[in-house]
């Protein structure tokens, strides 16, 4: 069955190690788009952080934030599908987080919100200059983000929480897991994201593929990180990246190159150019 649709996931995937869409993915994305072929982007990141190599491909129509709990229409910037946490989950989101010092990520009207203490300072937090750079220009200083995010019960959309060791982050998953109405996923080895109860890319790309009238036996999803592995499991075409965690590996049809190695490119050319 031909491809109809391509779901490309950011980090990992769709851009290189630098963070930027290469001119060989740029090519291949425009080259797709042009056959009729839609091309989705589905991240976990929010929709400010869409970064402007994406938003300058004029083919990609749509963009699947925050793991699933955003769809928005890129060429009306107008946001079409919603699914949030509950807001009866976010007084044990709070109740939980509020006892630890970790930095906390808060994401809501597709933007992401920090501590501004923590964002004041993130140059001495010990992260890659990639990464502090990546917090400044996407992230927006906040006084009190759990009040905040209390305060915003009924729109949150996901919430990220980063580590500065393994046992942190292995103790907080053992912790997350006991709350209701929650899942817990991971797109990076340094964080865990809390979306809602029945919040994944899954879903959202079962929601557009309605409204575009696609099969999911139509779909090719690439994906490297374990955030994207319900979205995979839709597609009739799942394909891992080179450089992606071997859980992803092992539920893919195909494994392309690395994103350094424009394995995106590499994927649309074998399965939707021909």
């Amino acid at each position: 069955m031909a491809i109809k649709l391509i779901a490309l996931d950011l980090d990992g995937t769709t851009l290189n190690s630098l963070g930027k869409l290469s001119d060989v993915n740029r090519q291949a994305l425009n080259a797709a788009t042009a056959n009729g072929v839609h091309v989705v982007i589905a991240t976990g990141r929010v929709r400010s952080a869409l970064p402007e190599d994406i938003l300058n491909v004029s083919g990609i129509e749509y963009a699947i934030t925050s793991n699933g709990a955003a769809i928005t229409d890129l060429r009306k910037e107008k946001v079409v599908y919603q699914n949030c946490i509950a807001s009866e989950a976010i007084t044990g989101v709070y109740e939980l987080l509020s006892q630890y010092p970790f930095m906390v990520e808060i994401f809501l009207n597709g933007k992401a919100f920090v501590e501004k203490h923590i964002y004041d300072n993130i140059d001495k937090l010990g992260f890659t200059p990639k990464h502090t750079n990546y917090i400044k220009q996407t992230r927006l200083p906040y006084e009190n983000v759990l009040t905040y995010m209390v305060q915003n019960r009924s729109i949150i959309e996901n919430i990220n929480i980063n580590f500065a060791n393994q046992e942190d982050r292995i103790m907080m998953r053992e912790r997350l897991k006991q709350l209701h109405k929650v899942t817990i996923t991971t797109s990076f080895d340094h964080n865990l994201e809390i979306g809602g109860e029945t919040t994944s890319k899954a879903d959202a790309l079962r929601n557009l593929c309605t409204t575009l009238g696609v099969n999911e036996r139509e779909i090719m999803a690439c994906g490297d990180s374990p955030n994207d592995e319900v979205m995979m499991s839709v597609a009739g075409l799942p394909v891992a990246m080179g450089n992606a965690k071997p859980s992803v590996k092992e539920i893919s049809k195909y494994i392309t190159g690395t994103n350094d190695e424009n394995g995106v490119a590499q994927a649309i050319h074998k399965f939707v150019l021909g």
